[in-house]
């Protein structure tokens, strides 16, 4: 369905003898956040040496049994990737990887540079010859153009450089490295595994999911602004020196409202609990006389809940989804294409016939799909339908790592919310305000998040970015 599409997953693991493995398993559990292509690395240990595998495609079809065989050692890294910047090649494949001074290196990236593609064309000024044309890259560069051989050095002074989100894991020939933007942009969190033998392997992922899936403790966020290491001699923490660097964070609030998993932690608090928050106070602030609420499965099924709660109106699976509907859907004639979302979600007329039905979902991007949802839900015979949507009108792309449609395709951009409910075929239609998004995720002076998206203030500069 068009609208916001995934960012990317990062995965790290230090000292489990079957670190390819659980690396696989935690990309797996992070899919959500990437379909695009995928990597993993690992730590021979004879040598330091890095064994690397990647593919296009999901992470079930571009690994085989013997491809993690093959990728031997107790230390390992992975990605999932979806091109914010870049198109969808193998040579923008993650983890990227390269020889430096200080032996081989191997790098996975979430988020987005704003200024890359000005360092880009520094670095090519100066001789660089890039291989892809992602912005992570230019880490790479950074980093083989610094004269020490320490790469925790070279890393904090290449984190001078880069504007922007990013949520790294990194590993070279004797240590896992993870650093995370001053501002927080984008999740990372450090587990351990409690493996047989009594000791713990260090992880490092997007969310907590992948950690649930390997049997790992959250132990804590990798903090906004840190670089943290895990090496021979154990963990290693310092803050990086950025120049311009803020007290308040800019977690991405899309996080809590679309992307993560429900059943993750991000920003240190439940995914599943702050969507039912938004709904509980989209339900205070838009209530409306009805029979019975229904989520747009599965993305508004949270919410759905939370404003079924605190409104007392009933709660009802009124469409049902079609989970068994891949990327690689054929359509095999014209016909076919005109069913266009029937092929995903069907209603279910004895529950709708009749009825004034409140229809909540996550946001609304262009406008297109909630249009044809409605046609679905006033076809199986609803009386009325109430469109309720748990975050505020989008109004701006995102420049930090999501890929949004350009603002000309926002249909709040151009359109009021009347304008857009008479679009969609509502009768009534309401969204949350940015006040009562933020309540829902408990955002505070020291807790900041950036609601670029929703509001047109973007807390870095941008660059020249087309924000148009």
């Amino acid at each position: 369905m068009p609208g916001f599409r995934d960012e990317c997953a990062i995965f790290g693991i230090w000292g489990d003898p079957e670190a390819s493995r659980m690396t696989y398993l935690g990309l797996y559990a992070q899919q959500h956040r990437g379909q695009e292509s995928s990597g993993i690395v690992s730590l021979k240990e004879d040598g330091g040496t890095h064994l690397v595998h990647k593919g296009l495609g999901l992470v079930g079809d571009v690994y085989t049994e013997e491809h993690l065989s093959g990728l031997v050692g107790s230390a390992a890294i992975g990605h999932n990737r979806y091109s914010t910047t870049g198109a969808n090649l193998i040579a923008n494949a993650q983890p990227l990887t390269a020889n430096l001074r200080s032996g081989p290196v191997a790098i996975a990236h979430n988020g987005n540079i704003i200024n890359g593609s000005q360092l880009r064309e520094a670095l090519i000024t100066r001789g660089s010859i890039f291989q892809g044309s992602n912005d992570t890259e230019v880490v790479l560069h950074l980093l083989s153009r610094n004269s020490s051989a320490d790469v925790i050095r070279c890393l904090k002074e290449a984190a001078n450089e880069l504007v922007g989100a990013y949520s790294f894991v990194i590993m070279t020939h004797d240590r896992l490295i993870a650093m995370r933007d001053p501002l927080g942009f984008r999740p990372l969190v450090l587990g351990s595994r409690k493996l047989e033998d009594g000791s713990s392997a260090t992880v490092l992922a997007s969310e907590t999911c992948a950690l649930d899936l390997i049997g790992a403790d959250l132990v804590r966020e990798i903090e906004p602004g840190e670089i943290f290491w895990v090496d021979k001699d154990g963990q290693h923490s310092e803050r990086l020196a950025v120049k311009g660097e803020k007290a308040a964070t800019a977690h991405c609030v899309f996080e809590h409202v679309y992307f993560s998993r429900p059943d993750s932690v991000v920003f240190g608090k439940s995914v599943y609990e702050a969507r039912k928050s938004m709904g509980r106070e989209l339900a205070r602030e838009s209530a409306v006389d009805a029979d019975m609420v229904i989520p747009v499965p599965d993305s508004g099924l949270p919410a759905a809940l939370g404003y079924s709660g605190e409104s007392g109106l009933p709660f009802e699976l009124g469409i049902i989804r079609n989970h068994y509907i891949g990327r690689t859907f054929i359509q095999p004639s014209q016909s076919i294409r005109s069913f266009g979302v029937k092929i995903k979600l069907n209603p279910q007329s004895k529950v709708l016939a009749g009825k004034r039905v409140v229809v909540i979902d996550d946001s609304l991007v262009r406008g297109t799909t909630s249009q044809k949802v409605i046609q679905l839900i006033r076809h199986a015979g609803a009386k009325e339908v109430h469109f309720r949507l748990a975050s505020p009108p989008t109004v701006g792309s995102c420049f930090y790592g999501v890929d949004t449609p350009h603002r000309s395709q926002l249909i709040a951009a151009s359109k009021s919310i009347e304008e857009i409910g008479k679009f969609i075929g509502a009768d009534t239609l309401a969204y949350l305000s940015p006040d009562g998004m933020l309540r829902a995720v408990d955002a505070s002076k020291t807790r900041g998040f950036c609601a670029a998206c929703f509001t047109g203030k973007y807390p870095t500069e941008l660059f020249g970015a087309d924000r148009e």
